[in-house]
């Protein structure tokens, strides 16, 4: 990976976004839906885009919010639609969109009761929470946020009754509805929000005060743990205040400020502005301030990200997923035999390692976090991350808490364990490595051409043909996730010493190549030169 020399350092004031401007775009700017650069498209996480580049304005809300009540109609869901959204400058504009559109439609919309941002788990916990054992009727929700995405960026994304993102199914019946809308989003039916009746629901309060059932809060409270968060200027801020001020937790916030410009960030590795918690560039503030707490937290703008802070630096996401399992079903939790772990293909294998020392069955999905749905709802998987730092797991008596990422509860999982073990995550990595050994892995981007792109993601495991890699023989080529076998939207190959992975961007000529060594890194080198070798034989093998 390539540093900007300002990684790190504070932003330049001359580079922020002009908010007036953005929003000023969002109302005025209307998207052309012959371009597909314009169009709705729903990736992992929903749609995403720019006002100023016409991929985020308020034809493309109103044209999905429009599509969300005709899909909730045809699925006979009826109850109330929880509205959240995080502290991005286009997300308030959105937020108004998409309460006239969906109100005007028949929607019951319920938002917060003192308009606050709403992190995505508060949805989820809502959406659960109202569906469970409720006959008024099935609820569901939509968060307005681009998740750690630049300030300019702005995000629509649908949470079914089962309160996770929604499946490849529904998003694909939305985007294909939404865009047949687009060009004629001005003329969709709309409810002044003066006018509007909108149901009213304190999402902190009803979260904040159910956390006990997922955390040992208890055991934070009495171990004293000097706790630093940073919220990022996102949406958990009003849930971290409560943790404190509800729970008795020793928190201090380290940043209060919330600034849709994002002034207050640190530049992330390619110099770009981004709230990404799992970066240690993002987070650089937060890890200088390491040695006035115990340990810190920091969460992206939605709230379904976790960083965690111990031993003075930022884990990597995938250790502190292994040490949560490890934890977890090694004795914070007594969940029943058959609960599993679930993990996404590109995750760590030191997560394979922990699952089978504990005995626990381990499901490897593709990447999204729409697979894990069913596991949380019926409490099948007792925990459930993904390599970018997002993660869940059942209530204490393992039922479910969150069907989507939760990165507070992960932050506040990483206080327990300090709290009931007497070392912080950091160290019990340590112990995990001193078991296991240690894995190094790596991340890069390689050119691919458009076809190239597509070709990957439609690859069978046929298409390789080579029978070494890096020195080893490849045990297991895949193209479908062992776990549910859906389709991986690329390739795994596996040696007894690593693995790679290779997946398609959705939005630049490139994919994304993911690799990992346990014999070091003059090994994981061998893999990455030699892993773009495989996938360009493969490629070729198929044509493209």
């Amino acid at each position: 990976m390539t540093l900007h020399p300002q990684a790190g350092e504070p932003a330049d004031p001359s580079t922020l976004i002009d908010v007036d401007k953005l929003v000023a775009a969002y109302h005025d700017e209307a998207p052309d839906p012959g371009d597909s650069a314009q169009r709705v498209a729903f990736g992992t996480a929903g749609h995403r885009g720019s006002s100023d580049q016409r991929s985020f304005n308020d034809a493309h809300v109103a044209a999905m919010a429009a599509a969300v009540a005709r899909y909730r109609h045809r699925q006979g869901v009826d109850g109330p639609l929880f509205l959240g959204r995080d502290t991005h400058a286009l997300s308030g504009p959105a937020e108004r969109t998409a309460r006239e559109v969906l109100s005007a439609a028949g929607v019951e919309v319920v938002v917060d009761s003192q308009d606050r941002p709403v992190p995505t788990p508060a949805v989820s916990h809502a959406i659960l929470s109202h569906n469970r054992g409720n006959d008024n009727g099935r609820a569901d929700g939509v968060v307005l946020t681009p998740s750690h995405n630049p300030p300019g960026d702005g995000g629509f994304k649908y949470n079914p009754p089962h309160g996770g993102p929604a499946d490849v199914e529904a998003t694909g019946w939305i985007e294909s509805e939404a865009n047949g809308l687009l060009g004629e989003a001005d003329r969709l039916p709309r409810e002044p929000i003066d006018g509007a009746r909108a149901g009213r629901y304190d999402f902190v309060a009803a979260y904040v005060n159910a956390l006990p059932q997922v955390i040992d809060v208890d055991a934070i409270r009495a171990s004293g743990l000097r706790l630093g968060v940073d919220p990022l200027g996102g949406a958990t801020l009003d849930v971290w205040r409560a943790v404190g001020e509800r729970l008795g937790v020793a928190v201090e916030l380290v940043n209060e400020r919330v600034d849709p410009a994002f002034a207050f960030m640190r530049r992330d590795h390619d110099g770009a502005l981004r709230m990404d918690c799992s970066s240690p560039f993002a987070m650089a503030g937060v890890v200088a301030a390491a040695g006035h707490y115990d340990l810190g937290f920091g969460n992206d703008p939605d709230g379904d990200r976790h960083g965690i802070v111990a031993g003075g630096n930022l884990m990597r996401p995938n250790d502190y997923l292994a040490v949560a399992i490890a934890e977890l079903f090694g004795g914070l939790r007594r969940w029943r035999p058959h609960v599993a772990v679930g993990k996404t293909v590109v995750s760590s294998s030191m997560i394979d390692a922990v699952a089978a020392d504990l005995g626990r069955r381990l499901v490897e999905v593709p990447v999204g976090f729409k697979w894990f749905v069913e596991g949380l709802s019926d409490g099948t998987h007792g925990f459930a991350g993904e390599e970018s730092a997002g993660a869940s797991l059942l209530r204490r008596d393992g039922s479910p808490w969150t069907t989507d990422k939760d990165g507070v509860v992960l932050c506040l999982l990483a206080a327990e364990i300090a709290a009931r073990s007497g070392r912080d995550p950091a160290a019990a990595y340590t112990g995990l490595t001193a078991a296991f050994g240690t894995p190094v892995s790596a991340r890069v981007d390689v050119a691919a051409s458009r076809e190239q792109r597509r070709a990957l993601k439609e690859l069978s495991a046929d298409a390789v043909t080579a029978g070494e890699l890096a020195g080893e023989p490849i045990t297991t080529v895949l193209s479908r996730a062992p776990g549910n076998g859906e389709p991986i939207g690329g390739l795994k190959v596996v040696v007894e010493g690593g693995w790679f992975a290779a997946r398609p961007s959705g939005t630049e000529d490139v994919y994304k190549l993911y690799a990992e060594s346990w014999r070091g890194h003059d090994h994981l080198q061998r893999l990455v030169d030699e892993a773009s070798e495989v996938v360009t034989a493969a490629l070729a093998q198929a044509g493209a």
